[in-house]
């Protein structure tokens, strides 16, 4: 028997602080540490090393100043490293504000020496809960800071590419990585429409065995689902069409013409997911309208039942009256009373009346089709 995985959606809680300025860093509640991984890379030479504090980073970067940089930044919980950031590569105080509350759309801001953009990563983890990430980039010259909430590994790939070498991700420039760790953020929405379609025929199926109400809101649910989604894709769309249309240097041309293959996916994955929100649509209402054909159905048998029992509760009813033969006080024979309650054998033919009666319904109702399940 097929089983429904309940993907549902992940809840953060933000408590937003009232009054402050514009460009504090503020954190939601259960905000990760940071772990960071520095690359630097160029056609010929590849290193990786793990930094374990802001001092170690601030001296990293004074090495290996030829190389291509790609700061790798996952869980974003210490406002000192974002502090370090913003003086040491001068970023606007309200990009570092953006890149600690994590409830940004994406986007892309163009500055005169940096470009800051946002994506919104979509994943299942292994709760079967969706995660919406943000994941926030800071694209330089030859360095790129990608900051990530959580510690997964949905861009482990690019690293993969990255060490190999193959390909144009080590020659392509800052702007070519941030296009391939956009490309497979937008790929991984692919993987969560087709889990949540797998799921949606799961529920047709079971649908089409006994519809209930456990049905209908986990429908419900992946409804919900769908639309978030399609309210992340819409921005991204715009987004990558906006670096597509941008003037800025940083974005090389090469970078341009494979950006427009993730707007592509884009296009497809909003297509996809007006489909199965029409899907969901459609078997809400087929759930309710089998509820409806089987209370139909209940409420058929009940009347048939009821119209049944209705002449013969008139006859119980008629001959419960008792009312007396004889005046008990005056011996007085009244003949209008019931002459019936002392006939001789008068029980055994009421109840064979009775029987007759109900036998002679249900033909009726059998020619007339009625007691055919529908």
């Amino acid at each position: 028997m097929a089983k429904i995985r309940r993907i549902r959606l992940k809840s953060q809680k933000y408590i937003p602080i009232e009054g402050t300025s514009p460009g504090s860093i503020q954190f939601y509640e259960g905000v990760l540490k940071p772990e960071i991984t520095v690359h630097s890379y160029n056609e010929d030479e590849y290193y990786t090393e793990k930094i374990k504090s802001v001092d170690e980073l601030a001296i990293h970067l004074d090495l290996l100043p030829d190389l291509n940089r790609w700061i790798d930044i996952r869980g974003i919980g210490d406002a000192n490293l974002l502090e370090y950031l913003e003086k040491k590569f001068s970023v606007n105080k309200l990009v570092i504000e953006d890149i600690a509350d994590t409830r940004q759309r994406p986007k892309v801001d163009e500055y005169d020496d940096y470009i800051f953009a946002v994506s919104r990563m979509l994943y299942v983890n292994p709760e079967l809960e969706i995660e919406n990430e943000q994941v926030s980039f800071l694209v330089f010259p030859k360095l790129l800071i990608s900051f990530q909430e959580n510690y997964s590994k949905t861009i482990e790939p690019v690293i993969h590419r990255l060490k190999g070498g193959k390909g144009n991700i080590r020659v392509g420039g800052t702007s070519y990585l941030m296009y391939a760790l956009m490309d497979i953020i937008v790929d991984n929405y692919f993987t969560l429409i087709y889990k949540l379609g797998d799921e949606l025929e799961t529920i047709e199926e079971l649908l089409y065995r006994k519809a209930d109400k456990t049905l209908m809101f986990q429908t419900q649910n992946i409804k919900r689902e769908m639309i978030m989604i399609r309210r992340t894709a819409w921005p991204e769309r715009d987004k990558i069409n906006d670096m597509i249309r941008s003037d800025s240097k940083l974005i090389s041309k090469s970078s341009k013409s494979f950006l427009k293959d993730t707007y592509d996916h884009c296009m497809q994955i909003i297509d996809l997911v007006e489909s199965y929100k029409d899907i969901t649509t459609s078997l809400l209402d087929m759930n309710l309208s089998f509820i409806s054909n089987r209370m139909n159905e209940i409420m058929k048998v009940l009347t048939i039942i009821s119209s049944i029992f209705i002449p013969l509760t008139f006859i119980a009813g008629v001959y419960g009256m008792n009312f007396a033969f004889q005046d008990p006080k005056t011996g007085k024979i009244l003949y209008n009373n019931m002459p019936e309650l002392y006939a001789e054998n008068g029980y055994m033919y009421t109840i064979g009346g009775m029987l007759v009666i109900a036998i002679a319904q249900m033909i009726y109702f059998w020619r007339k089709g009625w007691l055919n399940k529908s």
